[in-house]
């Protein structure tokens, strides 16, 4: 069958096409004809070597086919959207079955992708950790991007009385008040809590989604309310935070969280309630994953060289 592998690390050029054997099933696995598998930037981190500890490592020897989503069709034609482990860059994969939902014809494959990695984050760091109530703000960081994007629709979906975007630019903006939120603000960490209080009608927020950290995440604590709640799942600026000290947290009874997919897909599986309502709340037009760029599998390296070069929006879509 038809893949993408690499035999050493590095960047993209490292990725090759290759015919190799396809996979065979195991108990409790299914084999998957492969229609389409998405790009994540864990992939390029993983073919660079970057990731030799915990779940995203690589496993076993080179040479090694990356990729952790797929949409395709099992032996007894189910539709269905599948986490992998690895070996989603290739014609055929084997996924286990607790890590499979089915797919309804309306959902796309690159809306149904986008709903994996991303829309799971976003539906857990809303209902697992910061476990929004029905009538609270919530303040999402980073509002255009996969994740951020998809929260944002979410947190109005669960109930939330509003929902404030932060973005870097007016376009950005824009596609956020699109997307379903009531107000859209700038995200610099520079004059932040006036911009979030005004946004919150001079009133202090309940939840922050922060993807951003460093000296965001400092000023994202001084706009929480009491008993309010910061999420944190990333650190784009590549800056750290400055330590909080406890007694800033008990003053208005803050709580600090963080999380991580991953870890939750390896101890629970892909499958399940999580996903099924985001699937379903896809197919019904209340959520609206970002779909981008869809390349055939042996252009992966251009997907992976656009991805790194910021040229890209939405999910990207790899096609055997």
């Amino acid at each position: 069958m038809r893949a993408m592998r690499f035999e050493r690390f590095g960047g993209p050029e490292v990725l090759e096409e290759a015919d190799v054997p396809d996979p065979v099933a195991g108990p409790g696995e299914t084999l998957v004809e492969v229609a389409a598998a998405g790009v994540n930037f864990g992939d390029i981190k993983q073919i660079a070597g970057e990731l030799t500890e915990g779940p995203y490592a690589q496993k076993g020897p080179l040479p090694h086919i990356p990729g952790m989503e797929v949409v395709g069709r099992t032996a007894d034609g189910r539709r269905v959207l599948g986490y992998v482990r690895q070996g989603g860059y290739a014609a055929k994969t084997v996924v286990a079955e607790r890590d499979l939902v089915v797919l309804p014809q309306g959902v796309s494959a690159g809306a149904a992708l986008a709903l994996l990695v991303q829309g799971l984050t976003a539906w857990h760091l809303l209902r697992s950790v910061a476990r929004v109530r029905p009538g609270e703000s919530v303040v999402v960081h980073a509002a255009a991007g996969g994740t951020g994007s998809l929260a944002v629709q979410l947190a109005r979906a669960f109930g939330a009385g509003r929902v404030i975007a932060t973005a870097s630019s007016e376009e950005k903006r824009a596609f956020a008040l699109e997307l379903g939120a009531d107000v859209a603000v700038d995200g610099a960490a520079e004059g932040y809590r006036e911009r979030i209080l005004d946004a919150n009608q001079g009133q202090p927020v309940d939840i922050v989604l922060d993807a951003v950290g460093g000296p965001v995440l400092d000023s994202a604590l001084d706009a929480l309310g009491f008993l309010g709640r910061l999420v944190t799942y990333g650190s784009s600026s590549r800056q750290a935070a400055t330590a909080v000290p406890p007694h800033r947290l008990a003053v208005e009874s803050i709580t600090v969280g963080g999380f991580w997919l991953i870890p939750l897909l390896t101890r629970e599986g892909a499958g399940g309630t999580a996903l099924e309502e985001l699937v379903g709340l896809t197919a019904r037009g209340r959520l609206r994953p970002l779909v981008g760029a869809e390349y055939d599998l042996g252009s992966a390296r251009a997907a992976h060289e656009d991805l790194l070069g910021r040229r890209t929006k939405g999910k990207l879509v790899l096609v055997p």
